[in-house]
This record gives C-alpha cells, structure tokens and sequence, in this order.
C-alpha cells in the first residue's frame, strides 16, 4: 500500500493509527490506495494500535448427546444481539472448551468471548482471566467470582417445578432428564435443577423416579415403559430434557392411550422449545434463551468499552399453563 501511495511504510502507519499528524493531502493519496487495494488492517495491527475488531468469539462446544437445533438457537440469538451493536460473531465449535478462545486470544482476533455449554468446573474460566479477555458466560461455571454470568435460575426452577405439581396433588412423579453424560462432564444447570427438584420434593414428601436416555433411536419410550413398570402409582411427570426425547415420549403416551391431563399430568421444566405446539401441548417453565443471550452479549461489550462485569445475573423462572396438568384422578 505504501508503494501505490507513493509514502513511506511508516507514514502509512501514522495514517491508520492517528498517532501523528499529516498532511491532507498524504492522507488522501492513503486513503484512495485503501481503496484500490480494498485493504483491511490485520485485526492484530488494529488491537496494537488500541483500536477494536469488533468481532466477538462465541465459545460453543458441540457435543454428540446434544441436540443440535436447540445449540444454534442460542447461536443465533447471540448473533442477532451482536449484529445489533455492529459486531460479527465468531464461532468456536470445536468440543475442546478452551483451544479455540486460547487461538484468538493470541491473535488478538476479537474483543472479547461469550462462552456457552458451561460446566460446573469449566477450564474457560481461567483462560479468559489469564488473556485479560472482557467475557459473559451463558451459565454459572462454579468458580466464576467476577465474571459476568447469566442464567436461568435452575434450581429454583427445579423446585417450582415440583411445586406445580404437588400443589395439584400429585405425589409420585416421575423425570424425564438429560442424558448420563450431561452430568459426566459436570454440566452445570443440569446439576442445580436436579438440586432443587430433589430438595423441594424432599420437603414436599414426593417420590421422585427417574430416567435419562440417550438420543438413541427407542431410547426414550423404552425409558417411559421402565418408568411406568418402576412407579405404578406415578400421576405425573416432569420432563428435563431436549425436544425429541419429549416428542417420543408423548407418542408412546398416545399410543397407550394416556389421558392427558386425566390419567397423568405432564409439565416440561426449562424448554428451550414452544410447548404449545407439540401433539399434546405442555404447560412449562420456559427457558429465555433469547434474553440470555442478549444479556450475555452486552455485558461482554460492556468490559470492551471498559465497564465493569456485573456478575451473576440470574432470571426468576416463570410458568405458562398449557392444560396438561389437572389434579390425579383417586
């Protein structure tokens, strides 16, 4: 670019960093190369010349028992909330947590991190801290001191959850969860819902019987069988779980010609979904990954523009009734 300015490679660089004056003139032999060459300064350059990228990394770790449309709805929701303060979003996806926020941290490619797919314990934590990197953690990593953090409230949800229920009556219920593996890598929100679903049903007096199958293919009627087969008095049942295991379920629910919400009431804790508009609609807690999102994506460019992290921010669990609870029939 120099060369076709017909400057010095160092006047370029006074011209890209306002550190010096120049002429009008230089300036505009500077900036008509720009245009010719379409040029655009190393984001590494821009960071040493204490300017911006304007790009935020989102840290999303893909993992085989997830479900993959409900991972990019929070992709998404991340993306709209940036490109709303003119900033591009780039996805780490690798399952390695941490490899890819050290990568751009070293470049200098971005301004800061947003980190999904938060663990209990969660290597993220210390590397963002390290790099000096502002970021927002879309779950409650358990030593975040500090950090900026949001997330639905799990375990109070967990025990409102029960609540609804044994409010209607209900005594024996039955948990549709995640996969084993979730709580095998230490996720986070899967952790505090359980806490609070049991603590609540233990003061409630409440037999809790549970099953978490795997995405497998009959996976999850077989679970529904073995849970009917474990708790024949059971008159309801939460799910905590992703979309097409609850699918599955409600099929073998119709399919044993279960009165809902008569011979046994159904409530979906947490869905990431529309409830309304499955073959038997659910009354739930609904998560607000949209608003997560968002609060998670300004509170990342808060710290670039050098406030503070707010800490852990986290959201009071609400219900939506959907007709599928009705006190048991005796």
């Amino acid at each position: 670019m120099a060369k076709v300015a017909g400057v010095s490679i160092s006047t370029v660089s006074y011209a890209l960093s306002g550190k010096r004056t120049i002429a009008a003139s230089t300036r505009e032999r500077i900036e008509a190369a720009i245009r010719e060459l379409d040029y655009e300064p190393h984001a590494g350059a821009r960071m040493l010349a204490g300017a911006t990228t304007n790009i935020l990394a989102l840290s999303a770790p893909i993992h085989t028992d997830g479900h993959l449309p409900t991972h990019m709805r929070f992709v998404t929701a991340v993306v709209d909330t940036a490109r709303k303060h003119d900033y591009d979003v780039l996805l780490l996806a690798t399952d390695d947590d941490v490899s890819g926020i050290r990568r751009v941290a070293a470049s200098s490619l971005v301004d800061g991190v947003v980190a999904m797919g938060v663990k209990a314990h969660d290597e993220r934590v210390d590397v963002v801290r390290r790099a000096g990197l502002p970021a927002a953690f879309i779950g409650i990593p358990g030593d975040g001191d500090g950090l900026a953090c949001v997330d639905l409230d799990f375990e109070r949800a967990g025990r409102l959850a029960v609540t609804t229920l044994a409010e209607a009556g209900h005594r024996a219920i039955g948990i549709v969860g995640h996969p084993p593996t979730y709580l095998e890598r230490g996720t986070g929100f899967v952790q505090r819902f359980n806490a609070g679903l049991e603590a609540e049903a233990a003061v409630r007096g409440i037999r809790l019987d549970v099953v978490s199958p795997t995405l497998a293919r009959g996976a999850a009627e077989q679970a529904f069988d073995e849970l009917l087969v474990a708790s024949p008095e059971m008159t309801a049942v939460i799910f905590h779980c992703n979309e097409p295991v609850v699918e599955s379920v409600l099929r073998r629910i119709r399919e044993r010609g279960v009165d809902v919400p008569g011979d046994l009431s159904l409530f979906a804790a947490c869905a990431s979904y529309d409830t309304s508009h499955l073959v038997i609609p659910l009354s739930c807690i609904p998560l607000p990954l949209d608003q997560m999102c968002r609060i998670a994506v300004e509170s990342a460019l808060r710290q670039v523009r050098g406030g503070d992290a707010l800490g852990v921010e986290l959201i009071t669990p609400v219900t939506q009734n959907r007709g599928s609870v009705a006190p048991p029939r005796i």
